[in-house]
């Protein structure tokens, strides 16, 4: 079954997209946290569901995990990887704010800098927001996992013989 040129063209275009806001949100998130370590840390421990020991390494790491997988996903190198880790990320963001609400912990999210205890009235009114856009960044992530091919990525350009190796040793095997 073939698609038209029309079809994957609007395919590789909403990958491409999916692509460049997923991963130009997990750099600015990992660039304003990566400035501040001790307030990553803070926010981190603010969502009371890690030991602190725990936390203190999960803040310290995330800013440069976010900058390393949103760079990759703007370049397109091994992009279904990094789509995979990107959605898992978004959905552990999306699962710790739930958590927060649920328990009527107030503070902010701190997924663009420094996090912790804000108004209770404003927690709560930022909480669906929050899980909403990082529920749209998983399904970018997701959207990027599922495609095999990606649109004007180096994963295109790096791995481009080993598909045609593959493609004619399935010709020939037909």
């Amino acid at each position: 079954m073939s698609m038209s040129a029309d079809v994957r063209e609007w395919k590789n275009w909403v990958s491409l997209v999916a692509r460049l806001i997923l991963g130009v949100v997990l750099v600015w998130a990992g660039l304003s946290k990566i400035t501040n370590l001790e307030g990553s840390v803070h926010a981190t421990s603010a969502y009371q569901i890690l030991p602190y020991e725990l936390a203190r390494v999960v803040g310290y790491a995330l800013p440069f995990i976010e900058i390393a997988v949103g760079a990759m996903l703007i370049v397109g190198f091994f992009t279904r990887a990094m789509g995979l880790i990107g959605a898992l990320m978004m959905l552990a963001f999306v699962i710790a704010i739930a958590s927060v609400w649920a328990r009527g912990i107030a503070i902010d999210c701190g997924c663009f800098g420094d996090g912790g205890p804000i108004d209770p009235a404003e927690a709560m009114a930022k909480y669906p927001w929050e899980i909403a856009r990082d529920l749209g960044l998983m399904a970018c992530g997701i959207w990027l996992t599922l495609r095999k091919k990606q649109f004007l990525a180096v994963d295109g350009w790096l791995f481009r013989p080993v598909e045609e190796i593959l493609a004619r040793q399935d010709r020939r095997h037909r």
